[in-house]
């Protein structure tokens, strides 16, 4: 079995002699985060953490995507939190992408390891602490419930990558692929956070347009993306935020695959402000 290479920032700065001119950009429709920009001098910490550091690459913001934040979180040997979360609104995603972790969810324990999946329902008493003497990294995705009447919240669970099937897409002749932890018709779901891959020169043959927004984290490999009318190189470790409407397709040019975390909003009414 294929080992998964997900790329993990590591901070640090660059060298005084490096030009600035870079990948960033922030536009009305869609902003590129490159892994150039996650340094020291641009980390967050939390209240009731230990040993922790993350990097904030996606928050709710007036006019542009509302419905989720994102977090690419460090942990330091024996790093963690017994109440990682302040609001009980919130559900949560984390996705490991390197070293190991104890994860506590209403009272049960799991190990978590190199591309563990986790579902936290809000509301959820939780912990995370490292078991590691090595740094751990993980992604942690956030974004408040929408109860409706008559369905019942979902449920927390844990799931390795491995445990999961890679679904192709249609007519795309084995070059695309989507891996869902969350059944897409299980509608007690109001995101789904999903892998997805392309092999080399596999493509999104058309601009998807949607009401989904839409947050990617390249795991690894590159690409060329199209967002909105612009053409933009992306590879591992880079952050795309995409407004809903934003036209999208991308064109993986190899050498190897490439491979992303999706988040998108879900099964839900549109609501009206």
């Amino acid at each position: 079995m294929k080992k998964n290479n997900y790329f993990s920032p590591v901070g640090g700065l660059p060298q005084q002699s490096k030009l600035l001119t870079d990948r960033a950009v922030f536009k009305s429709s869609y902003a590129v985060i490159p892994r150039g920009c996650f340094t020291d001098i641009v980390t967050s910490t939390l209240p009731l953490w230990k040993n922790m550091r993350m990097w904030i690459v996606a928050r709710p913001m007036t006019g542009f995507a509302e419905t989720f934040s994102q977090y690419v979180v460090q942990l330091e040997p024996n790093g963690g939190s017994e109440n990682p979360e302040s609001n009980s609104d919130v559900q949560s995603v984390l996705f490991l992408t390197s070293g190991s972790a104890e994860l506590k969810v209403n009272s049960e324990r799991h190990i978590l390891k190199s591309g563990s999946y986790v579902y936290i329902p809000a509301g959820s008493e939780w912990s995370i602490w490292s078991n590691s003497n090595e740094i751990t990294n993980f992604h942690w995705i956030r974004k408040v419930y929408k109860d409706v009447k008559g369905v019942e919240r979902p449920i927390a669970f844990v799931k390795n990558e491995t445990e999961c099937e890679d679904v192709e897409m249609p007519n795309s002749n084995s070059t695309w692929f989507t891996k869902r932890f969350v059944d897409a018709n299980d509608v007690r779901h109001d995101m789904h956070v999903n892998i997805v891959t392309f092999q080399p020169g596999g493509v999104i043959p058309f601009a998807e347009t949607h009401v989904m927004e839409h947050g990617i984290f390249i795991l690894e490999g590159k690409a060329v993306y199209h967002l909105n009318q612009d053409w933009v190189e992306v590879e591992a470790g880079d952050f795309l935020w995409l407004r809903a409407f934003c036209p999208q397709a991308c064109y993986a040019g190899g050498p190897g695959p490439f491979r992303y975390l999706l988040y998108k909003d879900v099964n839900r009414h549109v609501p009206f402000l």
